[in-house]
């Protein structure tokens, strides 16, 4: 120990204190102390004291504990994996451990950021499609789970709706399962660095680079006149709020393919610009991560109750295309009873012909975990005049719990705001760190540096 300690004070590197020693098999293995050399913080002798360690927390495991140590001036600082991950799927073998660690070393978490905009109602197909999933995997990963409203302001909106869809996306993600004892959750304006690091990108995108953006092109005609420049700006905050988490993998569908793509792109001329020479503030280390894209497979998508070939969307002018988390039981019962159907006898899987009847197997299959094979014997020979109904009750009573707790929440939002709280200061933490190196590679100062 005392070697390795005599090294890194020779290096210049602030050195994590606290060693933590895990026997494992006889062998006395290393785990707490760390190269912080290979740290970008510490490459940038940051005032802060904010060292980045090139490892996660680990379930269960001891290094967990060391967080609290590397906290400096007040701040809070994350211990960073080398390999995150944004995802809802199962988690990827990781091949970052540590070295000569044997098979016992408990795996290390990746990280998940996932959001969704406070603009209307979450609906069945946002459940299903991921907040389901996020709740099922909790235990696999380090999750930050946002409500996305700077995004929601890029169109026309109503302040006193925008406050209340906030609480409300806030409230029915805890109420759909997510816990904030293993996750986080928060408001993205309470984070400052998704909306100062966007700036800062800002300055590094070309304009033909967001010329090309497929969408805004679509949501522009759509706007008129009214259109505003954070909407042809957005994914340049999308990308602000991937970057800053530095994932590896984030799961987007095919319809945000783009921003991913532009979010690497910015990535790759950030640091190009400001991190590739030793001579520069970053001392030739890259501040952010070029993520790759997690598509979401088609099986979880949830398609319109008027239309099978168009997914179920919060934007679509009708509300009966789609069945909200909040919707009354004689309302589901209404919609679901009035949705688009064919003149096919019985019912059945995958006919490409049939695209709602796929549609309505798919949501009787989610909300009741039964297998196709239990269905179709049990639904196979049905009229719509039958199935219809049964399809009904399911989905009212899979969504009876989450209304109930919903309700519980709104009713008494002490515990709401007091998640909120703390899921921003966590996840300040994070994203203000990487906030920070990137303000350093580029040369600003900060107020710490004045004051020394």
């Amino acid at each position: 120990e005392h070697k390795l300690e005599s090294e890194f004070r020779a290096s210049g590197a602030t050195l994590a204190r606290g060693m933590i020693v895990q026997r494992t098999g006889g062998i006395l293995l290393v785990v707490g102390m760390l190269a912080c050399r290979l740290a970008p913080a510490a490459a940038f002798r940051s005032p802060l004291g904010l060292v980045s360690l090139a490892r996660s927390s680990s379930v269960g495991g001891p290094q967990a504990r060391c967080a609290a140590r590397a906290a400096s001036a007040g701040r809070r600082c994350g211990i960073f994996s080398a390999t995150l991950h944004m995802s809802a799927s199962a988690p990827a073998t990781s091949s970052s451990t540590t070295e000569g660690a044997s098979d016992d070393t408990p795996a290390v978490r990746k990280r998940i950021l996932s959001g969704v905009q406070p603009t209307g109602n979450l609906h069945l197909g946002n459940y299903l499609g991921a907040i389901r999933q996020w709740v099922a995997n909790q235990d696999l990963y380090e999750n930050y789970f946002c409500v996305v409203d700077l995004h929601a302001i890029t169109a026309p909106h109503v302040p006193a709706e925008l406050t209340k869809s906030s609480f409300d996306i806030a409230a029915l993600y805890l109420a759909s399962g997510i816990d904030p004892k293993k996750s986080k959750v928060f408001i993205q304006s309470h984070v400052s660095a998704h909306a100062e690091l966007c700036w800062l990108l800002n300055c590094v995108t070309p304009m033909g680079w967001m010329e090309k953006m497929i969408q805004y092109k679509e949501k522009a005609v759509k706007q008129g006149e009214s259109v505003s420049i954070g909407l042809f700006d957005y994914p340049i905050l999308m990308a602000a709020d991937i970057l800053l988490y530095q994932a590896q993998l984030v799961p987007v569908g095919e319809d945000q393919r783009q921003h991913l793509e532009l979010a690497r792109d910015i990535a790759r001329r950030f640091n190009d610009q400001y991190c590739k020479k030793k001579s520069m503030p970053a001392k030739g280390r890259r501040v952010f991560r070029e993520p790759e894209a997690l598509i979401v497979k088609e099986g979880a998508r949830v398609m319109s109750l008027l239309d099978g070939k168009s997914k179920m969307s919060k934007s679509d002018p009708s509300d009966g295309s789609r069945i909200n988390l909040l919707d009354p039981p004689d309302l589901i019962r209404k919609k679901i009873g009035r949705c688009k159907t064919d003149s096919f006898d019985g019912i059945e899987w995958n006919n490409p012909e049939r695209p709602e009847c796929t549609n309505l197997l798919n949501i009787y299959k989610a909300v009741t975990d039964k297998s196709e094979e239990e269905i179709l014997a049990e639904v196979g020979s049905m009229r719509w005049g039958e199935f219809k109904p049964l399809l009904a009750e399911a989905v009212v009573t899979h969504l009876e719990p989450i209304q109930k707790k919903y309700d519980e929440l709104m009713a008494d939002q002490s515990v709401l705001k007091r998640v909120l709280l703390d899921g921003a200061d966590a996840a300040e933490a994070v994203a203000g760190q990487t906030n920070l190196l990137a303000k350093k590679a580029m040369g600003f100062t900060t107020r710490e540096d004045l004051a020394q």
